[in-house]
């Protein structure tokens, strides 16, 4: 039986802030998977290796975790003054299937770059020394987000001194500024409200914020589920009934947000809403051997991506703890002593994160303006990857 030969595909593989995936341009993919849909689904699955039954992706790009898990498909910007158009599909690792429900935070930081360095930027926008200002458009949740790339004799500057707790290495310092970060229409609280009382049976019943700002998230104090905040991966992931409850209380939640109509729903929707847990400032030592101090950090937040807690924190659920640490009552806002509060520095997993955000009252309903943070991106390896047709 003849079997036919790899297709390649040029393609980037690149770091992100805590994350890592596999960057497209549009117009290299073959023409039946430049439009969503099946084929485009399908090449994404093999390029990462899913599903994978071992959870190990021995056979792909993917690292067998969320934060790794990750593919994106950039284009120059069919949107009036953007640059770029930025598509994130988040890949299941067992699953066949391909969650584009919502955006990376961490790869938004390595978007400008790949956009600049693969010419997808209007050369006039890109200086010979200083910082690139590039105008994304987030496909997924049509959002705009601005990246400040670093520029070194006219080429994006990926070497620095800048850490980022849950990266190894220092690089160069990416501003990232999420505009307007909930929804559209508004709908910053699905539920109209700061703080619900969310009913999950078998599980209980207990207080929590659920807000669409990054990406659809719920905060739940830590307390309330028996935790202290400082947990580390392996305490969680390593308990199968405690994932088990966490999903359950996704499921509920997001048919409370709204996003779903049942429960069973959930599983075809991995990616969003994701959930966390809020607990006061508290010492800890971080999965790398760092101490965490109480005078450190504002609050402590754990979360979980695609049914396993993050080794470090999701750039979009990031924005999310800015984005209620900055709305007094929140679950967030308590957990970090209350009030008004334009920036939060929290502790998670691997150590610490600062984020801000601009919040105000307008006509009875907060208002985000915008979230910011700092990471870190660069490019691993560029070329083609191959995958059996």
């Amino acid at each position: 039986m003849a079997h036919l030969p790899q297709m390649k595909i040029p393609a980037t593989y690149m770091r992100g802030g805590t994350s890592k995936g596999v960057f497209f341009s549009l117009t290299d993919l073959p023409a039946a998977a430049q439009v969503a849909g099946a084929v485009r689904d399908a090449i994404l699955l093999r390029v990462i290796g899913s599903p994978d039954p071992y959870g190990k992706h021995t056979d792909g790009m993917g690292g067998a975790t969320s934060s790794t898990s990750k593919t994106v498909i950039l284009s120059k910007s069919t949107q009036a003054d953007h640059d770029v158009d930025y598509l994130f599909g988040q890949v299941s690792i067992d699953k066949p299937f391909v969650d584009w429900s919502g955006n990376c935070g961490n790869l938004t930081a390595a978007v400008g770059s790949f956009a600049i360095s693969n010419g997808l930027i209007d050369p006039s926008r890109v200086p010979e020394n200083g910082t690139a200002i590039v105008r994304i458009w987030q496909a997924n949740i049509h959002k705009t987000i601005i990246a400040h790339v670093p520029i070194t004799n006219g080429e994006v500057q990926e070497t620095g001194d800048f850490e980022l707790d849950g990266v190894t290495f220092p690089s160069a310092e990416v501003q990232v500024e999420f505009l307007d970060p909930a929804d559209g229409d508004g709908a910053m609280f699905p539920t109209g409200n700061v703080v619900d009382e969310l009913d999950v049976p078998g599980v209980g019943s207990f207080k929590a914020t659920m807000i669409n700002a990054g990406i659809p998230t719920i905060f739940i104090n830590a307390a309330d589920i028996q935790y202290q905040g400082t947990e580390l991966q392996d305490d969680i992931n390593n308990d199968d009934k405690a994932l088990a409850m966490f999903e359950t209380i996704r499921a509920y939640g997001a048919v409370k947000m709204g996003l779903i109509k049942h429960i069973d729903e959930a599983a075809d929707r991995q990616h969003t809403p994701k959930v966390a847990f809020v607990a006061p400032a508290a010492n800890y030592i971080s999965s790398s051997g760092k101490a965490v101090n109480t005078d450190d950090i504002d609050l402590v937040v754990r979360a979980l991506s695609m049914g396993k807690l993050h080794h470090a924190m999701m750039g979009t659920a990031a924005v999310a703890i800015g984005t209620a640490a900055a709305i007094p009552g929140t679950l967030v806002n308590l957990a970090a002593g209350g009030g008004e509060l334009s920036a939060v520095r929290f502790g998670h997993p691997s150590g610490t994160l600062r984020v801000g955000a601009q919040a105000a009252l307008v006509q009875g309903q907060w208002q985000v303006k915008k979230a910011i943070m700092s990471r870190s991106a660069r490019v691993l390896m560029e070329g083609k990857v191959s995958i059996p047709q």
